[in-house]
């Protein structure tokens, strides 16, 4: 019986006043439907913990690789800086390296440029969910020096073949095609072997990076600086680049790694080099 009293009463109510009840009314409304989407959201957002934490991970791998001088305490994280250093991070942490390239940036010089894809293989810690690997996508920046590294996400790119369905699972296909021995990404020595397309193949199957099964095509190579041989092949079908170096610290470097994604169509020697030289020292020698 109380309700229509109250009802009445409102009626007698000069209009500004019944308006402002009105519209307090609608905002608290509004409020409660914004607050329960948000909560909604949060709850059904995506775990991204642990892509997140990978990719961070490589951002500080990549400022261990890059200390100079004083600041690297005389140690050689990995000697010569390549492409290969890049894609081995990348692919330890459950993803694969969509491109690489440089770009200027005034008064720094050239600043290198990475994207890379993560989340396409979590990895098997156990201490999160899978879930938490979502596919992301990151950009990386560096020069010289461990300050020099950024990292930012970024929306993933469409697939670089031009076939329909996602680039993730285009990237999932070359994962597959790797050899098994290739998978480690390891630093080998590469002396002792000819500077040829016929030196590559057996530099590969003497260390056991590719057997029997595997499958060999569209050898091509050309120098890539004093002593050094750059190679771009397909192993089962995916574009790799070789680095060949007749130097005696030559073992430190990751002679062999899957060339990216935006560079597996062409799979060509002048690319190879490129990559062979992508940073060109050793940063550690650097003061």
């Amino acid at each position: 019986m109380t309700t229509p009293v109250a009802e009445a009463r409102e009626d007698r109510r000069s209009g500004p006043g019944r308006v402002l009840l009105c519209a307090v009314t609608a905002l608290v409304a509004a409020a409660a439907g914004v607050g329960g989407t948000l909560l909604y959201q949060r709850i059904s957002a995506p775990d991204t913990s642990g892509v997140e934490a990978q990719a961070a991970e490589i951002a500080e791998e990549l400022r261990a690789d890059l200390r100079v001088g004083l600041s690297s305490g005389g140690r050689s994280y990995g000697g010569r800086f390549t492409e290969g250093t890049l894609v081995a991070h990348v692919e330890a942490h459950g993803g694969v390296l969509l491109s690489s390239g440089n770009e200027r940036n005034r008064g720094a010089g050239d600043l290198h440029t990475a994207e890379v894809m993560l989340g396409l293989t979590p990895p098997g810690t156990g201490t999160v969910a899978v879930t938490a690997y979502p596919v992301r996508c990151y950009r990386y920046t560096f020069g010289v020096g461990a300050h020099s590294v950024r990292q930012s996400g970024m929306p993933c790119p469409a697939r670089t073949d031009g076939r329909p369905g996602s680039l993730a699972a285009q990237m999932g296909v070359l994962l597959a095609r790797q050899p098994a021995g290739v998978t480690a990404y390891r630093p080998l020595p590469t002396a002792g072997h000819a500077h040829t397309p016929e030196g590559a193949v057996d530099f590969l199957k003497d260390q056991r990076l590719i057997a029997a099964g595997d499958t060999v095509t569209e050898v091509s190579g050309r120098p890539a600086g004093p002593g050094t041989y750059a190679v771009a092949l397909r192993l089962n079908g995916a574009c790799h680049y070789l680095r060949m170096d007749s130097s005696p610290t030559a073992s430190r470097r990751i002679p062999l790694w899957l060339a990216p994604a935006d560079e597996q169509q062409p799979c060509a020697a002048p690319q190879a080099a490129s990559a062979a030289t992508l940073h060109g020292t050793d940063p550690s020698q650097q003061g």
